[in-house]
């Protein structure tokens, strides 16, 4: 049996009747909200939830060969049980297991970064909580005034190979061409830890990854002075973005129902942008709760 990843620091996960502070937010229950739970899930108080670790920003350990977690999925779902008023208990299991896993029903839903699909869709609902696509990290000062895509165009930019930033980056060769500017130099690396030590070096002015792994980089390195993240306010959540959701069983539509609201909650009193912010990818969270927002 999976067991539960307790909680970490000031954010451990807490008695129903207990109040909960995450990201320096003080998250109370909502009887409400708590009515609206399956039965069973009021009765166990909890909600069991499957994760995939790590993938920083969204679901880290807190020290390596450790179960503790932390990250954003694992902050926002100590919110949420908070709000409900149950636990939400993070127990690992391989990526391209947790929605079978769900299926089955050994757990009530995932966060794990999950991107919203059609094809998922099919056999699970999605509470949206971040729109996120690719984002362009530039040195710290960010001294070639990198603005936006077009602005990489005649320099020398890394990615990792065979990534979808890699294909971003080829399909817009013909934007900086009709712009009349060079086409961007594209630079491959095996790992984007070896892009950002191009990066360092200065034989690259920018490298383009996933935002929310950009804004981590940039928050976090040499205490955020390696790097900065590029903010387009055209792409608030990176270029083509996509949003990822928290998956449930449609076997309990009332859980899919009490969390959509829970995180409705959450964004109006501000927590959700606490919680981004702590992990500096503020610009990918969600104005609204939404249920399956993908349409392809």
């Amino acid at each position: 049996m999976l067991a539960s990843l307790s909680a970490c620091g000031g954010d451990d996960a807490a008695a129903p009747s207990q109040k909960v502070t995450v990201a320096g937010k003080e998250v109370l229950k909502d009887q409400a909200l708590h009515d609206l739970l399956p039965e069973k899930i009021r009765k166990a108080g909890e909600v069991r939830v499957a994760t995939d670790v790590p993938y920083p920003p969204f679901e880290m350990y807190v020290k390596e060969g450790e179960t503790e977690l932390t990250g954003l999925d694992y902050d926002l779902g100590q919110a949420l049980g908070a709000k409900l008023g149950v636990r939400f208990s993070f127990s690992p299991q391989k990526f391209d297991g947790i929605v079978p896993a769900i299926q089955a029903g050994k757990f009530d839903a995932a966060m794990s970064a999950i991107t919203d699909n059609k094809e998922r869709q099919k056999v699970v609902d999605f509470v949206d909580y971040s729109q996120s696509g690719s984002g362009i990290l530039v040195g710290d000062g960010n001294p070639s005034k990198i603005e936006n895509l077009n602005d990489l165009c005649g320099l020398k930019v890394a990615v990792q190979t065979a990534t979808n930033q890699l294909d971003l980056l080829k399909s817009h060769q013909d934007a900086c061409t009709d712009a009349g500017k060079g086409k961007i130099d594209i630079q491959t690396f095996p790992k984007d830890s070896d892009a950002q030590l191009a990066l360092r070096s200065g034989k690259v002015v920018a490298q383009v990854l996933t935002k929310p792994a950009a804004g981590w980089v940039a928050k976090t390195a040499d205490a955020g002075k390696a790097f900065d993240l590029v903010e387009d306010p055209a792409a608030p959540g990176g270029y083509n973005a996509s949003p990822n959701g928290i998956a449930i069983s449609k076997q309990q539509p009332e859980l899919t129902e009490a969390v959509q609201k829970a995180l409705q909650a959450l964004i109006d009193d501000g927590t959700l942008v606490k919680i981004y912010n702590k992990y500096g990818v503020a610009s990918i969270a969600v104005k609204e709760a939404t249920r399956n927002a993908a349409v392809d």
